[in-house]
């Protein structure tokens, strides 16, 4: 920002003025002539190899979201981000990503493993790289935007419509920041994309943040609608770029004045728009303010659930005095407006009024059981039957007399008054879950590690097993200490007569808890990983023979693996078994040494003849 913070508003509008066409910016897509032909001389080359990798690993994983070639100018990016060694690098690698759905997400490893074995087969200069859509987020999140171009750049292979999605939004960036790149703050992705709950025809939603700090002579929003017009012509561009349907992309424009202003009033729209965010561009402005999100600092805030049910607190006084259509619209608003409010306390976005009514049910009522059925009842009536009616025509002034309104209005405010004790009800049971799901996740990852399940068994063995061995470090204990004691004083708290309330110190631990457990948690899970792949390599043996290879793992059971093929040694003979059974036997043998098993091998010569043992 402080490149142009002495720019005049003469130097914006002559801005503005220029014809959009120029140059692209450094690490922006490539536009249709540069990338077409890179793409294309690169898959004439690789296409019979890339296309029957996609065939065979589709057949093993039907729920593959997108499969996609990475052009060569993107490769050294992609090669540094995943640490991809020189003598590796230098064979001249086709990188293909594959991405798998989130809910997959325990299965990767074994996705990884089919994945890699089937572009060996076919081709070894095939690398494969897995990820989730939120691995991709992730980049974001940790402002490797080229790396995220890079991967948006892959030619579709296969796409379902995630490569797609990532590709015009990139584009469009790209455009946008070729014309005005010194009045962008931020370009962010959001909505049902990096939420995981894309259907067939959902948008692309972005946001845009613009710079107006130093505005002085034009009106802030002559600058917003001046940006906003260059901005929005640009939407059909990116999307025949990108080959996706009309109107696909969904671009909101913010000045960063507004934008905060409606952050300091908790406003749902950017609550939810922080908190789902993903920047593809940032100037140092959105990821902080998704830090101080995560970290508690920006959330609705006693004041801003005060405000949001607020406006039920003179329910009764206003049907008293106003005409039925007016009440009407007082009683939607009066319970609706706070439902929601308790809902994004409970973490849920804000829903259209149908949803609030759906997931008042569901969750308090249902779920939680926080509040009686009744409540939910009301809630159904008011905003359903009585506001929709009214708005769709159906109910109109005169088919509801004093009487019946009296009762809604007395339901309402009922309502309202309940509202009160189900948030302190919500409070106390966020920071009980919160804290119960920290321990048993960590606490449980670290036991299916060591083998343990007690509490002090668990800590004894992470001590002795990981923290003497200099497997993870030894701040880590002094955290599953922390963790849980935490626990212990909230459940002693709730076994009390103040257990409808935690003290501000519980609370602040908590979080702690939250905080640490995050990190011990990713620790692990790359420890794990590398357990896998050390265990994996260490029994694994290729046999070459004069019409035959495989590979061989000599485990509990011994292993053949040709191709998809998949057996083992039972008796003096093979037998056909799976993926899991093998992976399962890899996670088994990490603790354990590893050894040829010379009887199997006599086992192999007499079914194949002879061959050569390869380590």
């Amino acid at each position: 920002m402080a490149e142009h913070k002495n720019n005049s508003e003469a130097s914006v509008e002559q801005n503005l003025s220029k014809d959009h066409v120029s140059k692209p910016i450094p690490g922006s897509i490539p536009m249709p002539g540069q990338i077409d032909e890179a793409l294309k001389k690169k898959a004439d080359k690789t296409q019979k190899d890339i296309e029957k990798f996609k065939d065979e690993l589709l057949k093993k994983h039907k729920s593959i979201e997108a499969i996609g070639l990475i052009p060569q100018q993107a490769s050294k990016k992609i090669e540094e981000e995943f640490e991809i060694s020189e003598e590796d690098a230098k064979r001249e690698l086709i990188h293909i990503v594959t991405f798998i759905p989130e809910k997959q997400f325990k299965n990767i490893a074994q996705i990884r493993l089919d994945a890699i074995a089937e572009a060996k087969k076919i081709n070894e200069k095939l690398w494969i790289h897995v990820m989730t859509p939120v691995d991709y987020w992730n980049l974001g999140l940790d402002s490797k935007f080229e790396i995220m171009e890079a991967i948006a750049m892959a030619y579709p292979i296969m796409d379902k419509a995630f490569l797609s999605h990532i590709r015009v939004a990139q584009i469009h960036k790209s455009l946008v920041l070729k014309k005005f790149e010194k009045y962008v703050t931020s370009y962010v992705i959001g909505g049902s994309l990096t939420t995981g709950t894309t259907k067939k025809d959902s948008d692309v939603d972005v946001f845009v943040i613009i710079d107006d700090t130093d505005v002085k002579r034009m009106p802030r929003m002559e600058l917003k609608e001046k940006l906003r017009g260059i901005i929005y012509s640009y939407i059909p561009e990116a999307e025949g770029i990108a080959g996706v349907p009309k109107n696909i992309l969904n671009v909101q424009i913010y000045l960063m004045t507004e934008f905060w202003e409606a952050v300091k009033d908790a406003h749902p729209v950017m609550f939810t728009f922080i908190r789902d965010g993903v920047p593809l561009y940032d100037r140092g402005t959105f990821l902080p303010w998704k830090s101080l999100l995560k970290m508690g600092k920006i959330k609705p805030s006693p004041e801003a659930i005060d405000m949001f049910m607020s406006s039920g607190n003179k329910l009764k006084e206003t049907v008293d005095k106003r005409i039925f259509d007016v009440a009407t619209l007082d009683l939607f608003w009066g319970i609706s407006t706070p439902t929601q409010g308790l809902l994004m306390l409970y973490g849920l976005a804000p829903p259209n009024v149908y949803e609030t009514v759906k997931l008042f049910r569901e969750v308090f009522v249902d779920k939680e059981k926080l509040i009686e059925a009744r409540y939910a009842d009301i809630l159904d009536e008011i905003i359903i039957k009585v506001w929709k009616g009214y708005e769709h025509g159906k109910l109109k002034p005169g088919d509801v007399d004093g009487k019946e309104l009296d009762r809604l209005s007395k339901n309402a405010i009922d309502y309202i008054e309940r509202l009160k004790g189900l948030r302190e009800q919500i409070e106390k049971r966020i920071q009980e879950k919160s804290i119960e799901e920290i321990y048993k996740n960590t606490f449980g990852m670290i036991g299916n590690l060591v083998g343990k399940k007690s509490e002090s068994a668990i800590l004894k063995a992470y001590e002795e097993d990981l923290v003497k061995t200099g497997k993870l470090p030894p701040r880590f204990l002094d955290n599953l200490k922390l963790i849980a004691k935490t626990r212990a004083n909230v459940a002693k708290t709730n076994k009390t007569k103040n257990k409808d309330n935690l003290t501000a110190k519980q609370t602040r631990d908590v979080d702690n808890a939250r905080k640490v457990a995050a990190e011990i948690t990713q620790a692990l899970i790359e420890y794990s990983q590398r357990c896998d792949v050390a265990s994996m390599e260490k029994s694994r043996f290729q046999i070459k023979g004069k019409d035959m290879e495989a590979e061989v793992f000599f485990l509990s059971n011994t292993f053949i693996v040709q191709g998809s093929k998949i057996q083992k040694i039972s008796g003096s003979k093979l037998v056909a078994t799976d993926p899991k059974e093998l992976n399962e036997e890899i996670v088994a043998q990490r603790k354990k040494e590893s050894k040829i098993d010379f009887k199997s091998l006599e086992t192999l010569k007499k079914i194949f003849g002879e061959f050569d043992l390869i380590y």
